[in-house]
């Protein structure tokens, strides 16, 4: 088969560190965080108290508001990081671009939960036949990607990843391999959650996965040795991939290509990873094997690195398996350390991220490590970022029920 080359032309994002790219990217490379109080809901009977929301966020800003009105928040995100990807790309200024050939792809690991628990307390008050005749269509996981498509006429496959933690990573590489073999031009892909409410984040504090630190500073440290769980964050981030011809025939700027994606699972446990990274090692080398890269190649890997005890071990170990001596050697940072953790989200905005690295040459901090885990051995790039050439680089993401995906990017050479 004739494996087609694909390129990121477009990036768009929503997080707690920024509403654009621009205002994220520069927030990340100063190593700003976007982690503060919760004000989403009264946390005064909860334990956890920060998370890393999107503040004055007004979605009427980008997009027309009857439309807005009838999205929930995730999707809402959705539609506006996709918005500044696609303007940022300019592939739908192109008079010759055929929309039926363009995709979307945008995981959510809980979709609209926040209109599910709102119309839920509609019901028991009003009873259930009262409930928003648009419930429905805004809590569907799905409505993200199908809200981008309809504002855009985009006609090629229109999906949902749905592998929780994993999903935004799943989301790039299943779009990717799409383009690759020819079943689409282009793809709009990435992940969006919105899941900073009481019910959500009182399941995840039940589970003991949520830390319990009231100090945004020392909230989310992966790879310290005081982590204590992770901070739930929301946002979007959204990719444009292209067929590298298709892209230079109409000029784009071209930011990176994307390589490689390798997804499995570790059929291991619902929550906790494999102990010893088995699987998410499996799952680099999937990635590597797919895009032909060797491992002396790798210059830096935007980790899972959710600054929960069992995530940052593993992880750490599986980069060991793969790299064996020279994973001391290659740098490994969290940006989850000022996003929080976007579930579905997270390898999306992660996504762009990476992609930013290797355009720029930057390698981002892990901002709050201050007491190393001697088990935690890497270079986690603590606090400061770096400047430095990027050739290739890795994005992975470990999701519950042991899904776990990983995407390699290049720097575009032609």
């Amino acid at each position: 088969m004739n494996r087609r080359r694909v390129a990121v032309t477009g990036l768009g994002t929503v997080n707690p560190t920024g509403k654009s790219v621009a205002e994220s990217w520069d927030h990340i490379r100063n190593g700003m965080s976007g982690i503060g109080e919760i004000t989403l809901f009264d946390t005064t009977d909860f334990k956890t108290k920060v998370a890393g929301e999107v503040k004055d966020f007004d979605p009427f800003e980008r997009i027309e508001k009857k439309s807005a009105k009838r999205m929930a928040r995730f999707a809402q995100f959705a539609v506006w990081a996709a918005d500044e990807a696609l303007e940022d790309s300019g592939i739908l200024e192109s008079a010759d671009v055929d929309r039926n050939r363009i995709g979307v792809l945008i995981s959510s690991g809980i979709g609209g939960i926040d209109v599910i628990e709102n119309e839920h307390d509609r019901g028991e008050a009003k009873g259930f036949e009262r409930v928003s005749p648009f419930f429905v269509p805004m809590a569907i996981a799905n409505m993200a990607s199908a809200h981008v498509a309809i504002e855009n006429g985009l006609r090629g496959m229109c999906s949902c990843v749905v592998t929780a933690c994993a999903g935004g990573s799943n989301a790039i590489g299943d779009a990717f391999h799409r383009i690759r073999d020819g079943y689409e031009d282009a793809f709009v892909c990435g992940g969006a959650e919105a899941c900073i409410t009481d019910l959500v984040v009182g399941g995840f504090s039940s589970l003991k996965a949520l830390t319990q630190s009231t100090d945004p500073a020392r909230a989310s440290i992966p790879f310290d040795a005081d982590r204590s769980g992770f901070v739930i964050g929301e946002g979007s981030g959204i990719l444009i991939l292209e067929e590298l011809e298709h892209a230079k025939r109409r000029g784009a700027h071209i930011y990176a290509e994307i390589v490689g994606y390798g997804a499995n699972c570790d059929a291991y446990h619902m929550t906790a990873p494999s102990p010893d990274g088995e699987g998410a090692a499996a799952c680099m080398e999937l990635a590597l094997a797919d895009g032909g890269v060797g491992k002396e190649e790798v210059d830096y890997i935007n980790a899972h690195g959710t600054s929960t005890h069992l995530n940052d071990l593993g992880e750490t170990q599986a980069v060991k398996r793969v790299f064996g001596g020279r994973a001391y050697e290659i740098p490994v940072s969290s940006t989850k350390s000022m996003t929080g953790h976007l579930l579905g989200g997270a390898g999306a905005i992660e996504g762009v991220f990476t992609v930013k690295a290797v355009s720029e040459g930057f390698i981002p901090p892990t901002v709050g490590l201050k007491n190393p885990d001697p088990e935690c051995d890497l270079d986690y790039v603590p606090n400061t970022g770096r400047e430095r050439e990027i050739r290739c680089a890795m994005s992975d993401n470990l999701g519950f029920g042991g899904h776990n995906a990983c995407v390699v990017f290049k720097k575009y050479e032609n």
